[in-house]
């Protein structure tokens, strides 16, 4: 009732996060007596250590579930250019190699396989929830408890404001990422997506999946869009609005009211 102005709930019920539409009070009650921990893991390769990944931990410390438990997971393929890293009570980082495949060059997938390791591996048994993001974002204020959820998606802020015939999404039918036009439901971006561990791991299975088969096909679609495939045939359970990932170089219309993070789109 307090946003008239945007969309709160999707076809499907699950809610769309604005500033304005969540208690903070009563996510805090309900978290607190759970002690959580939330991972947050982010890869950082080649040029993007260097231009991105202190300004995004530091941002992160500062603003990413402060008052919880939070774990870093930097996944990196050359631990010498870790930046200084200094964090906040209630956190801590752990560093994760990259281990490089010559047969497969694209640094999504590469950052997928390895994550999909280290879930297995302890991420699964050391947090309650786990947000994947891109090293290329500033935090401008507090991301919190609110955005936590089974399976969280981004709102593409280049694409919420316009119509849904125009939406990037594969168009090839012999893709695995294929969604048949005017059938998705909205466009979401790749720079954050979340849930608990075993719903981070369901979608790199599937993505792993789409990659391979499209592969010995002869076809190559992004990750973003196997993403939307992903999201269109499993619905999240929370969105997270374009305030949460607002590109800067945009000029705020009057629904962005509290941006959350700045996405340094400009580095793509």
């Amino acid at each position: 009732r307090k946003r008239p102005d945007v969309k709160t709930t999707t076809d499907w019920f699950a809610p769309i996060i604005w500033e304005g539409t969540y208690d903070r009070q009563v996510l805090e009650k309900y978290y607190k007596r759970r002690n959580i921990t939330v991972g947050l893991a982010v890869f950082a390769t080649g040029k993007f250590v260097d231009q991105y990944l202190q300004q995004f931990i530091q941002s992160a410390n500062k603003y990413f579930m402060s008052g919880y438990n939070v774990i870093f997971y930097i996944l990196m393929d050359d631990f010498s250019k870790l930046p200084p890293i200094e964090l906040g009570p209630l956190r801590t980082f752990k560093l994760c190699i990259v281990l490089r495949q010559h047969v497969w060059k694209d640094l999504n997938y590469m950052y997928m396989r390895n994550l999909n390791k280290y879930i297995l591996e302890h991420i699964q048994h050391e947090v309650d929830f786990l947000f994947s993001m891109t090293v290329n974002q500033i935090f401008k204020k507090d991301f919190g408890i609110e955005a936590l959820g089974k399976s969280v998606a981004q709102l593409h802020a280049w694409w919420y404001f316009g119509h849904d015939k125009n939406f990037p999404y594969e168009k090839s039918p012999n893709s695995a990422a294929f969604i048949p036009f005017e059938k998705g439901d909205f466009y979401y971006h790749s720079a954050i997506f979340g849930g608990t561990p075993s719903e981070v791991l369901a979608f790199i299975e599937e993505y792993k999946k789409g990659v391979q088969n499209d592969a010995k096909s002869g076809f190559k679609s992004t990750y973003e869009r196997y993403l939307n495939k992903y999201l269109f045939i499993n619905k999240p359970t929370k969105l997270l609005s374009p305030e949460y990932n607002w590109d800067p170089n945009f000029r705020s219309p009057p629904q962005i009211k509290h941006v959350k993070i700045e996405w340094q789109s400009k580095s793509i």
